[in-house]
């Protein structure tokens, strides 16, 4: 992460004051860098490099309301969270829980079995309403079929339900990032970009599985339309969730401009407010509402093949 080696009184080209913060989509914070989050939230502020143009960017937390984390291992990062609500921030979680151990895809994670326990334990702790699980990506090559794949996510599925709403899931991108691609050539038995048809068996297949779970399903930053399947476009930082957990918070519904009271008639229609707030720094099918990413690339250490944010 960027180190913090300057005063932070001196003058910025540009100070940013986040109501929302990302945390993170570039690094998983809640499993490496709790502590370094703690300490800068503590100091109020912190600095972050744009991984395109190098620029430094101060960030301010002086108006920060809500974190959204993202993680694959929140274990480490629990101790945090009682500290983080006795300072009255709100945050949920982006949990991203896939089974590729057998292709050692993900090789810096813990056993499957010990990040189900954790997914478990944060669910029972904040609420299945605020653990939203991602299968991101899915993958799938000539060992690991489709249906394969799906027998997988069931298997998971299977505990995790009960513990959450919500299943967000993408399909491998090879072709936009060429450090990617780089790593995967030198596989044994390479990846591949999932065909459109692949995409609608696979799509198919998990509408089919959720039959018995009844969670709501969605796609991240996928442009196909799998409306057919109940499957929507998901929006991971969400301006519908936000407001149904956090009304209360008079500050962070003014952000959105809403006032959080029900018996209030809103002064634009849903879609409108989204397309007010939408997050235009990402990519065109992402349905994400601003915020302020505040992770480094190249700073995770679990080392997963298909990771964009890993040189």
């Amino acid at each position: 992460m960027t180190e913090q080696n300057r005063n932070p009184s001196q003058p910025e080209s540009r100070v940013l004051t986040p109501v929302i913060v990302s945390a993170s989509r570039a690094t998983d914070i809640p499993a490496f860098y709790g502590d370094w989050l703690q300490e800068r939230i503590a100091a109020g502020w912190l600095d972050w490099r744009n991984p395109f143009s190098g620029r430094l960017h101060r960030v301010s937390f002086a108006k920060t309301r809500l974190f959204v984390f993202w993680t694959k291992y929140p274990q480490p990062f629990f101790p945090v969270l009682d500290w983080l609500e006795e300072r009255g921030y709100h945050y949920y979680f982006q949990f991203t829980l896939n089974d590729y151990e057998q292709e050692n895809w993900e090789p810096g994670l813990p056993a499957l079995q010990e990040r189900i326990r954790s997914f478990v334990e944060l669910s029972e702790r904040l609420g299945r309403e605020k653990v939203v699980w991602r299968w991101d990506p899915l993958i799938t090559n000539a060992r690991l079929s489709p249906e394969l794949l799906l027998e997988r996510i069931q298997a998971v599925g299977k505990i995790l339900h009960p513990h959450t709403e919500r299943l967000v899931f993408s399909f491998v991108d090879i072709a936009a990032y060429r450090r990617v691609r780089s790593r995967l050539d030198k596989l044994g038995e390479p990846i591949t970009e999932i065909s459109p048809e692949i995409q609608d068996r696979l799509a198919g297949g998990i509408s089919r599985i959720n039959q018995n779970w009844n969670l709501q399903l969605a796609t991240c930053a996928e442009r196909i339309d799998l409306a057919q399947y109940g499957i929507e476009h998901n929006r991971c930082i969400d301006d519908r969730l936000i407001i149904r957990l956090f009304a209360e918070d008079k500050k962070l519904m003014a952000a959105l401009g809403c006032t959080g009271d029900n018996a209030t008639p809103p002064l634009e229609t849903e879609a409108e407010r989204h397309k007010r707030l939408k997050d235009k720094g990402q990519r065109p099918a992402c349905g994400c509402i601003r915020s302020k990413d505040i992770g480094q690339y190249n700073s995770c250490r679990f080392g997963c093949i298909y990771c964009y944010a890993q040189r």
